[in-house]
C-alpha cells in the first residue's frame, strides 16, 4: 500500500515539529524549508494538522509551530487514517465500472491488507519515530536548509 504525498509531508511535519526545542517555535516556511516541501504544500499539512490538535500555530513575534502534548503520543495508524481520509483502496464503479464488481473478491481482500497495514502502525507513536538515532538526523535539519 502507498501513502499519499499529503500524508507522507504530515508524518515528516510531525516529526521534524516533534525534536525541536520546546516542541517547536519554527514557521511553516522553515519546516518547508528544512524537509525539502513545498511551501503551499506544507501550509495545507499543517491547516489539517492543526484541525486534528495535533499542532498549534501561533501569527506574530514569538509564534511558529509548535506540536501538542497529544500528538507525541498520538499512534501514528490512527493519523494516516486522518490525513489519508475515507476511501477504498480500488475503484469499482465510476465511468467506466469494473466489469467484475458483482463477483469479486479482490476489493474485500484489499480492505483487509489496508486494514492490516493501519494496524501495523496503531502501535507506533510519533515520539517512537523520533527518538535516537532519529533525532540527531532530524535536528540537522536545521543547519542543511534544502537548496
Amino acid at each position: 500500500m502507498q501513502l499519499t504525498r499529503f500524508t507522507d509531508l504530515g508524518l515528516r511535519v510531525m516529526m521534524r515539529l516533534a525534536v525541536s526545542p520546546g516542541g517547536g517555535g519554527l514557521t511553516t516556511s522553515q519546516v518547508a524549508d528544512q524537509m525539502a516541501i513545498p511551501y503551499t504544500h506544507t501550509t495545507k499539512v499543517v491547516l489539517r494538522l492543526r484541525e486534528l490538535g495535533m499542532v498549534e500555530a501561533r501569527r506574530g513575534r514569538g509564534g511558529g509551530l509548535t506540536i501538542t502534548d497529544r500528538a507525541r503520543s498520538t499512534s501514528i495508524g490512527w493519523l494516516a487514517r486522518e490525513l489519508e481520509g475515507e476511501g477504498e483502496v480500488v475503484t469499482c464503479e465510476g465511468t467506466t465500472p469494473c466489469p467484475l464488481r458483482s463477483a469479486c473478491r479482490l476489493r474485500g481482500a484489499l480492505r483487509r491488507a489496508q486494514d492490516a497495514f493501519y494496524a501495523s502502525l496503531d502501535g507506533v507513536t510519533v515520539d517512537d519515530l523520533v527518538s535516537a538515532p532519529n533525532t540527531v538526523t532530524l535536528l540537522s535539519l536545521s543547519d542543511t536548509a534544502a537548496i
